[in-house]
């Protein structure tokens, strides 16, 4: 672990953008996720002998790095997904920001890159919030604006160390409504001969190692018409998570209980997905169904299918909030998941409650307002 100066939010630099150098904005119902950034961005050095540098916000600009740079070499990369949503009551808030930052500083520690005072640079994100304000969607579009926070090692070392120098910058990205045509079930395949993560692994870390190779396979069923897949693990074909997202199945369980179900975080292969845990304690303060965190097989899934007792199987994630699942297919088979076919559906009722919070319809703790 490093040990290394703090970041301190009152040493923020500014830097503006002029008049001329700033971006046109693009309509709330016309924007691509990921592909319009605002007018700045925050930066911060950090160097092994002299801790963090000062905090600058600047006009969005491209980093310059050595071709010897370690994060091109040995995936010293790490990055968080939040969001910043404009209320009804046109308040600026966050969704659990603590949840990001306590996440974050674990992956620092599993790839030995420097850690930092979460609450400064939190206030420092504020801040460059702040300052690109008018970038964020009205929320009659559904929409928000999405914060990517990154680390990253730069020495220009070649060799399989620890980084002496880091940067830590944010970047801002307006992200429209995740459904644009209406929340549809997805499709997916179960394939077990490639595995996301292991024991002992990194999966629940947000690496951007862990991405890059899901990449090839996501395209490949992408070509047999299938959105996402589900990550197995495992002989008995242990469902992990769905695509970049964590899951949820709901079921009527053999004892004859409806039992939300999501697999475990304690062998280190699931994410521990902000929106994951947010799911489970509404569903808990709510008591009416038993909730479990323990791993379920396809064997189980089935068996619920063939015995009407399976409900529902959705997944969780920043970018789209809750997803529904329709169809899984596994071993030569098309298994049609009846998630939408009740009349009030679990995955509904919490993306209704979510979304509450996170607007400001609904006043409540996990929103963090800033302005």
């Amino acid at each position: 672990m490093h040990v290394s100066t703090r970041i301190q939010s009152s040493e923020i630099t500014v830097q503006l953008c002029k008049e001329n150098e700033k971006n046109p904005k693009t309509d709330a119902g016309s924007l691509l996720f990921g592909h319009t950034f605002t007018d700045h961005m925050l930066r911060i050095d950090w160097n092994s002998k002299t801790g963090w540098n000062k905090p600058q916000i600047t006009p969005l600009r491209p980093l310059t790095l050595h071709p010897a740079a370690k994060v091109f070499h040995y995936a010293l990369e790490l990055f968080e997904g939040m969001k910043a949503y404009r209320g009804f009551d046109n308040k600026i808030r966050l969704f659990r920001p603590d949840l990001n930052m306590k996440r974050m500083l674990s992956s620092a520690e599993r790839l030995s890159l420097p850690l930092f005072d979460a609450e400064q640079l939190l206030e420092c994100m504020k801040k460059l919030i702040k300052i690109d304000v008018d970038w964020i969607p009205e929320a009659k579009h559904n929409a928000s604006l999405y914060i990517r926070p990154t680390l990253i090692g730069v020495e220009p070392t070649l060799g399989v160390t620890s980084s002496n120098d880091a940067i830590l910058y944010v970047i801002l990205s307006p992200v429209g409504a995740y459904f644009k045509t209406g929340i549809k079930p997805v499709k997916l395949i179960a394939d077990p001969k490639n595995v996301r993560a292991w024991p002992g692994g990194s999966g629940n870390r947000k690496l951007g190692s862990n991405y890059a190779p899901t990449i090839a396979i996501q395209k490949e069923n992408e070509k047999l018409g299938y959105q996402q897949i589900i990550w197995l693990f495992g002989d008995d074909h242990q469902l992990t998570e769905v695509g970049a997202m964590n899951l949820f199945v709901f079921l009527i369980n053999e004892n004859g209980e409806k039992e939300l179900v999501t697999p475990p975080l304690d062998d280190g292969i699931i994410l521990p997905g902000v929106t994951r845990i947010s799911l489970l304690e509404l569903a808990r303060q709510w008591k009416e169904f038993k909730v479990s965190e323990r791993k379920i097989t396809m064997k189980e899934v089935k068996k619920a299918l063939q015995e009407k007792r399976l409900l529902e199987i959705f997944g969780s994630g920043t970018a789209c909030s809750v997803c529904p699942v329709g169809v899984i297919h596994f071993q030569n088979e098309d298994l049609i998941i009846p998630t939408m076919e009740h009349k009030e559906p679990l995955n509904i009722r919490f993306l209704n409650e979510l979304s509450a919070i996170q607007y400001g319809k609904k006043s409540h703790p996990w929103a963090v307002e800033i302005c």
